[in-house]
Order: C-alpha cells, then sequence, then structure tokens
C-alpha cells in the first residue's frame, strides 16, 4: 500500500525550508523594500530588478486551464531534469535507496541518481521495447523509492502498453515517474488527467518540446498536492526566473499555433516513416509517437560521421542497449528532411 509519509526521507520530513521575501507577504502593495533589490530598476526594464513568484503562480492557473489540472497539482522547473533531482533528493536516502530504470530510456535518470549517491537498478525493456514486469518485479525491493518510466520513450520512441503501466501503478508501493516529454506527439492520451486515481503517480512534462521553448528550460511535474508540496520544500527560491515566466505566460495563450506546429511535425514523421525505409542504407524505422524517429541503418557510426561533414546532426545510440546501429533522428523542417533524405541517399551505392 502508498504511503507517502513512510518514503519521505526523515531529513527533508523535518526540513524547514526557505522562506524568500515574497513567500512571507501576500496581498497588494505598492512599496516594496524587503528583498534588497536595486530599487533604481535594472538596464533591461524596470520589471526585472525584482525578484519572481518563487511559486510562478500565474503560469499555473494558465497551464491549469490548458492541462485540465488544478494549480495545487503543479510544480515547475528549471527543465524535467530539475524536477528528476528533487524527486531522487527527496525520497531517496544516498548510499541507502535505489531507483529502478527501464533502459533504453533517458539518461538523466541515472546521472541524477548517481549525482546523489543514489544506487541504479536496471531492467531492460523487451526487445519490443515494453516493460518487462515479471523482471521489474524481482528487481523491486524495500529500499526501491522510485521507478522512472519514460512513455513516449527517448530513444526508441514507442509509447508504453497503457495496461502494464496501469499494472505497475496499482502493484508497486513506491513513486512512480511517468516521463510524457513526447505526449503531445502521442496516439496515447496523457496520464496527466488520472492523478486521483494514482496517489503514487508524478507525472512529467516539459515546454521544450511540442510548444518550442526549449531555451528557456521550464519543465512540469504534475502529482498529488502532498507530492507537490515536498517538492516546492527543496526547490531554490526562485528556481523560474521572471523572463521564462514572461515569456510561459504569452505562450500559454497561443495553444492554436501550437497544435498547428504539432501537425506538421507529425506530418513530416511520416513522410520520413515512409521514405527513409526505400534507402538501402536503412535497416529498419521503428515506430514513433514522438517527434524525432530512430532508425536502424548499416554502420550506424560511419553514417553519423558522413552526415556530420555535410553538416547534418543526428545523434548515434549504437552503444545504447537494443539499439546496435542506430540513429535517433529529429523529425526537422520540410528543407531540414530534405537534405537528410538527399545525405543518406549517398549510402545506397557508397
Amino acid at each position: 500500500m502508498f504511503n507517502l509519509d513512510v518514503l519521505i526521507r526523515p531529513n527533508i520530513k523535518s526540513l524547514v525550508p526557505y522562506s524568500s521575501a515574497r513567500d512571507e507577504f501576500k496581498g497588494d502593495a505598492k512599496v516594496f523594500l524587503d528583498a534588497n533589490e536595486n530599487s533604481l530598476g535594472s538596464p533591461l526594464t524596470k520589471w526585472y530588478n525584482r525578484y519572481p513568484d518563487p511559486l510562478q503562480w500565474a503560469i499555473k492557473e494558465k497551464l491549469s486551464i490548458v492541462k485540465g489540472v488544478a494549480p495545487k497539482n503543479i510544480f515547475l522547473g528549471n527543465g524535467s531534469d530539475e524536477c528528476i533531482d528533487i524527486l531522487i533528493r527527496a525520497f531517496c536516502e544516498p548510499g541507502m535507496d535505489n531507483i529502478v530504470i527501464v533502459p533504453p530510456t533517458y539518461g538523466m535518470y541515472e546521472v541524477s541518481a548517481n549525482i546523489n549517491n543514489v544506487a541504479i537498478r536496471k531492467v531492460p525493456l523487451t526487445t519490443d521495447f515494453q516493460l518487462d514486469l515479471p523482471a521489474l518485479e524481482e528487481a523491486v525491493d524495500e529500499r526501491t523509492k522510485i521507478i522512472f518510466l519514460c512513455s513516449p520513450n527517448n530513444p526508441t520512441a514507442n509509447s508504453l502498453n497503457r495496461e502494464d503501466v496501469e499494472i505497475l501503478l496499482n502493484n508497486y508501493f513506491g513513486i512512480v515517474v511517468m516521463d510524457e516529454a513526447y505526449i503531445n506527439f502521442s496516439r496515447q492520451k496523457s496520464f496527466v488527467l488520472e492523478l486521483e486515481d494514482y496517489p503514487n503517480m508524478v507525472v512529467l512534462q516539459t515546454l521544450s518540446k511540442a510548444w518550442g521553448l526549449a531555451a528557456l528550460r521550464v519543465g512540469m511535474a504534475f502529482a498529488s498536492e502532498a507530492i507537490i508540496g515536498v517538492m516546492n520544500k527543496i526547490k531554490p527560491p526562485y528556481n523560474i526566473n521572471q523572463a521564462s515566466q514572461d515569456l510561459v505566460l504569452k505562450a500559454l495563450d497561443e495553444v492554436d499555433q501550437v497544435n498547428e506546429m504539432i501537425r506538421l511535425l507529425v506530418q513530416e514523421r511520416t513522410r520520413l516513416e515512409n521514405t527513409l525505409p526505400g534507402l538501402n542504407c536503412v535497416l529498419k524505422v521503428y515506430p514513433s509517437d514522438a517527434n524525432f524517429l530512430l532508425v536502424k541503418v548499416i554502420d550506424a557510426k560511419k553514417i553519423y560521421k558522413d552526415l556530420l561533414e555535410k553538416g547534418i546532426v543526428v545523434r548515434d545510440r549504437s552503444n545504447v542497449i537494443l539499439c546496435d546501429d542506430c540513429l535517433r533522428i529529429t523529425v526537422g523542417t520540410e528543407k531540414e528532411n530534405d537534405a537528410l533524405i538527399q545525405a543518406l541517399k549517398y549510402h545506397n551505392n557508397p
């Protein structure tokens, strides 16, 4: 049975979080002499001399409308990577606890665990890139605090079987993190509307992919109010800067434009899925629910280097488990995709 109180590290449970000047003030005011800011302004704009809202309530209220989740169930991080790091620090005792990951998968789960001296148990996906539930059950013990899942998965691009994820959510006592960075490109529905059904679930999403705001570094975590409260205790006081907050607020008014970009990227993804298999150097294009493709080729390392020489950068994933001789290729613009196809045609008759 899931018990959040048992999972939280004792020192985090007793932690008195840093209280910023803006945390302590509620209401309207005209004179701010509380935070040792430069009261004369800044070289950029008169607004950026003030510290931002530490809990980003304006963004959360807009996200609430877009995502259908209450603001109290939303955490904003400096990219999803900060959310990952905070979750590990909140629930995993260094040198004692462990997390489970299911490679091939996003690399920052392992990096963050290593930084925090938390053991990592790896349960590889099956050959069709799905969860190995019996192996997961065997890997988990009483010190396993978090299982990280990525769906659609990076680098394989496929979605995990929903029934398998639900079995895990219903039978595991710890935290299950569902990383949905690429969910906007997927045929599958998000788990974000099922938070009440699964109090042990944290759903990660990002504004970096479909929303095209990678430079702003804004990630989202959706979870129970209790889990969000734990994350807020640990985060730095002003983890989302004011410039990023201002731009995100503007972007969230452009849902129609974002939906059109998603449509165009999926259209280009389909074109690549249909075109690449016809090239002699391509052995397989795996099904994708993301804005990228995993492509098995003849001699991935050579093709990767040849593409670099032509000014085209892809990701060589051939050293990753289950991804022998595979390249991960982001869906570009129509012009960029044409350039990729032409460059790969060279390898039809090397």
